[in-house]
């Protein structure tokens, strides 16, 4: 702003908190620096300027642009930004699931161009095409990063705060290492984006990786020679003048989708389907509470919530005896324990369900006074969610009330045969412990122990077999059959045993039996395998559990960008 002599001291930057009254404030400043070229901050904060009318993008010349909200617009638009941003706040306050902001995209990426200041940046280099070239590539890399966020936690595992700061440093630091360097220096380059600039808001190591990755597909001496695509059809483009590169991203770009991102289209599905369900639970929240009848079918909301109640209590199974359980391991070896410990957490989480349910029924027949614990049971039974009280106890889960107790009533069953004799099963349904990282360090602890290597030289090696659970009949020699987990991405082709491209609609594939097993660190072959990260939920993040190398006949960073993982629930 300074440099084109936009100031608030002059008074050609208009910047105003939205709030309660500040309306009229803002469509003043809004019609003033329409007619006059001025710009417009408006700081939206919680619903702030709802009230607000859109925008009108009439304007003087190229400075003329419609308001942007703090933090969510390019700080110079002109006319290629202002064609593609139209009403940049109606963005901040529309439904999220309006298909009009999910479209934005990556043809947001003029913007990041735009925010350039014009010609002179592009020659400011005595590397002109090296400079060019990269930074071309640097505005789609911000563009993708920014953009990658609408795909949830298969984009990010968390969201960050990416911005044009970050892109304006780094083109600095690129004009510097440039002018200071005889050649490209490459590596330091991807180094300071990727670890430093960008990488300075990333704070998990899987998304580290993915910003790394990026990098090294775009920035790349390749590119010099016109050989990089930063997406399918998109070459980096020749040398060109600021408008030239306008109108190759104009000509060339791709229709938005999540190709652009590295992506699966399944990826839109999917989000959208999680963002839709939410939407729909909480309008379905919204609703009056002291209804008669409960969506019209007759059943009041306390007889509902009766029944649910009754219904739980009816099928919850009794505490496991620990004192009978451990008399009955005649040694205890580390998969015993693993056993010990799920037994008595699983006992902590069902008589936690008891005590709650047994004490809101007699809230309900008015034998005890109604607590706000007791009304928020009630409403999580009437609303066929899982209370927020048995999940301090429970593990992670996406799952609706009736499913979560039918998986949980799963997981009692497995660990009820598996303490009858304390058998390993021939195959293991890893989702089933509330700890599955404690088995699988048990696999690493019966090998050690068995051959006496140190524990903190060995590691998991990973087979996926050609065979589904139904066809495994006998647990094998060493180490552990495992079922139940499934693909976020992409999915395991069995007849070339290899990660391939997902099919369409095909969200989170299962997964074939996988028979794991412990080795030292130095016996393990990382050739052509991708480091998979498993996850207990799709909600990823904290609910990490373990790395599995699977094989694959196309470059590891494919499946990086497409975010695939596996999943202990579909």
């Amino acid at each position: 702003g300074k440099k084109l002599n936009f100031t608030i001291e002059n008074g050609k930057i208009h910047n105003v908190s939205l709030g309660q009254g500040q309306e009229v404030v803002a469509e003043r400043a809004l019609e003033t620096a329409a007619l006059q070229g001025h710009w417009v901050i408006l700081q939206v904060g919680g619903d702030g300027g709802t009230a607000l009318r859109q925008p009108d993008t009439r304007g003087h010349g190229d400075t003329a642009v419609p308001a942007a909200g703090l933090g969510a617009g390019c700080p110079r638009l002109p006319s290629p930004c202002t064609r593609s941003h139209k009403g940049l706040l109606g963005h901040h306050l529309s439904v999220f699931l309006n298909r009009g902001a999910a479209e934005r995209g990556l043809h947001s990426f003029n913007c990041q161009l735009s925010f350039l200041p014009l010609q002179d940046t592009l020659e400011m280099s005595t590397k002109e095409i090296e400079f060019k070239c990269i930074l071309f590539a640097l505005c789609y890399f911000h563009a993708v990063v920014a953009e990658r966020r609408k795909f949830g936690a298969q984009g990010w595992n968390r969201p960050y705060p990416f911005n044009n700061g970050d892109l304006t440093i780094s083109i600095n630091v690129l004009y510097n290492y440039l002018e200071a360097n005889p050649t490209v220096p490459w590596d330091d380059l991807r180094y300071l984006f990727g670890e430093i600039m960008y990488g300075g808001h990333i704070t998990d190591d899987w998304d580290r990786r993915l910003c790394r990755t990026y990098l090294s597909e775009y920035v790349q001496p390749e590119m010099l020679d016109g050989e990089v695509y930063l997406a399918p059809g998109f070459l980096i483009p020749p040398s060109l003048d600021y408008k030239g590169y306008h109108q190759y991203i104009d000509e060339n770009l791709p229709p938005e989708s999540p190709y652009l991102y590295g992506l699966h289209p399944n990826a839109e599905i999917g989000f959208l389907t999680l963002t839709s369900d939410q939407l729909f639970r909480t309008v379905l929240e919204m609703q009056p509470k002291e209804s008669d009848a409960a969506g019209g079918s007759g059943v009041s909301r306390e007889e509902k919530v009766q029944s649910v109640l009754e219904e739980i209590l009816e099928k919850l199974p009794e505490p496991f005896n620990m004192m009978e359980i451990m008399a009955k391991a005649e040694e205890k070896t580390p998969f015993v324990v693993v056993a010990f410990q799920e037994c008595e957490r699983m006992n902590i989480l069902t008589q936690e369900i008891r005590r709650s349910l047994k004490e809101l029924d007699l809230g309900l027949k008015g034998e005890l006074t109604i607590t706000a614990d007791m009304e928020e049971l009630a409403n999580a039974l009437f609303y066929d969610s899982i209370p927020e009280s048995w999940m301090r106890y429970a593990y992670p889960s996406l799952l609706s009330l009736g499913a979560w107790y039918a998986d949980l009533l799963l997981r009692i069953r497995e660990l009820e045969v598996w303490t009858t004799d304390f058998v390993l099963p021939a195959t293991v349904w890893l989702a089933g412990f509330f700890n599955p990282q404690s088995f699988l360090t048990a696999i690493m602890q019966s090998m050690a122990r068995k051959n006496e290597w140190p524990l903190d030289k060995m590691c998991l090696t990973v087979d996926v077999t050609k065979k589904y659970r139904e066809e495994i009949t006998a647990p094998p020699r060493e180490g552990s059959f495992v079922h139940g987990l499934f693909m976020e991405g992409a999915r395991w082709d069995v007849p070339s045993g290899a990660i391939a491209d997902a099919r369409l609609k095909e969200l989170m594939p299962a997964m074939p039996v996988i028979f794991i097993r412990a080795i030292p660190v130095d016996r393990l072959d990382t050739k052509n395998t991708y480091e998979c990260p498993v996850y207990k939920t799709r909600m990823r993040g904290p609910t990490y559990v373990w790395t599995f190398n699977l094989k694959t006949k196309e470059k590891a960073a494919k499946w990086v960008l497409a975010g695939v993982a596996l999943l202990l629930q579909s």
